[in-house]
């Protein structure tokens, strides 16, 4: 395609990871973000097979490197907190890897590679988008209209951009949990290794460190899909803790945490299965595509992997159209196979009674069995190279031998 003016709607990490591409191709692109500001919070991430492949091509994983959480690996422990099991950092069967990382530090680093370069808009959002042929006639918040060649959403779960342009064309798998990010006081039983509890009535509670001297919490339960619908944020606080007053181990913490915290994340835990991912001028990538939840543990694989591709699809392509088609060809099965969960999952990794509790810990003990490399597998996510889990070809190199 010839230079076009393209407006990317959110600056998590597939939007700036798409605009460093399209604007290493020549694009005009303008980034617009609801908040007034980057959006750091949220937890630990792992950039590894695809978004590492990404990341090399971007020269930015010496960055990631340095900008690394320090976590040790993971414990699973008791409600006496003693261990049960443990996985240090690089070992297949570990949540920790090489290249760990907090979102809001990729999110960071993103940015910083791409905002001299690419316009941010922050504290506004598009309110109204009407295709016109060649065009975008897209309104904002501000009161603002202008026109655009193309418009990309990578909002989140609940992409209100997709809504205004593709919204028949989506479905969500609710998978049965709610989970809460938030970050804590660290305290003298905190170390350099993260630690899961299992607590009855299908909680767990994760601790994790970070490189900023505090702890990152999650709580992850089993609840109904509109249980804790429409909440402010107040709302929000009561209901976790009315749901983990009592759990034992570190709750009562955390509790207190959740109280006091100003990061506080919470939210239904479903996947976006999407039949098309354009309409016209108009297409979506990133967790408004596809979000893969947390538990498939390839949230960074798709979202830079995602960016890389329709990126240098459209750098390709002739027409929008043929970019989407190949862009959408080239993903689809990458998704599909990311968003498959064995049966029972994850229901089976949430106990509801004591004694459920007590055969998953015991599972967890016997650290070499297949029951528990079954098990922490589901959060590692795949052990494959980048190149068997999907192609991220050299467009400037297709582009010269056209």
């Amino acid at each position: 395609m010839k230079s076009k003016k393209i407006l990317i709607s959110g600056a998590s990490i597939t939007g700036p990871t798409l605009a460093y591409w399209l604007n290493r191709y020549g694009f005009e692109v303008i980034v617009v973000e609801k908040s007034a500001e980057l959006r750091l919070g949220g937890q630990n991430i792992d950039v590894k097979g695809p978004a590492k492949a990404v990341a090399q091509k971007m020269g930015i994983v010496e960055e990631i490197r340095s900008l690394n959480t320090t976590e040790a690996g993971i414990k699973f422990v008791d409600a006496s907190d003693r261990m049960l099991a443990e996985f240090p950092k690089g070992d297949s069967m570990s949540m920790t890897q090489e290249l760990e990382i907090l979102r809001g530090d990729l999110v960071k680093t993103l940015y910083n590679h791409t905002k001299d370069d690419v316009s941010y808009r922050f504290g506004d959002h598009i309110t109204s988008l009407a295709q016109t042929g060649d065009v975008v006639n897209v309104g904002f918040a501000s009161g603002k209209k202008e026109r655009f060649d193309l418009v990309i959403s990578t909002e989140g779960i609940g992409s209100n951009t997709r809504k205004l342009a593709i919204d028949s064309q989506v479905k969500f798998k609710y998978l049965g949990l709610h989970t809460a990010y938030l970050t804590i006081p660290k305290t003298a039983t905190d170390g350099q290794w993260a630690r899961w509890h299992n607590a009855p009535s299908g909680i767990v509670f994760m601790l994790r460190p970070d490189n900023y001297g505090e702890t990152r919490a999650s709580v992850t339960f089993l609840a109904d899909e509109d249980q804790y619908r429409d909440l402010n944020i107040e709302e929000q606080k009561k209901a976790l803790i009315q749901r983990i007053t009592g759990a034992g181990w570190q709750s009562d913490r955390i509790i207190e945490g959740i109280g006091q915290t100003k990061d506080l994340y919470f939210d239904r835990v479903s996947q976006v299965k999407a039949s098309s991912w354009s309409a016209g001028r108009v297409a979506i990538a990133g967790d408004a595509a596809w979000c893969a939840t947390p538990i498939a543990g390839k949230g960074t694989d798709l979202a830079m992997a995602g960016a890389y591709i329709l990126a240098g699809e459209l750098f390709k392509a002739d027409h929008h159209e043929q970019a989407f088609e190949a862009y959408e060809k080239k993903m689809r099965a990458y998704v599909e196979a990311c968003q498959k969960l064995p049966p029972g999952i994850p229901g089976l990794v949430y106990p509801t009674s004591k004694f459920g509790v007590a055969v998953l810990n015991q599972l967890v003990s016997a650290v070499g069995s297949k029951p528990v490399k079954w098990l922490i597998g589901l959060f590692t996510g795949s052990s494959k190279s980048a190149k068997d889990e999907i192609e991220l070809p050299d467009y400037m190199k297709q582009k010269a031998s056209d």
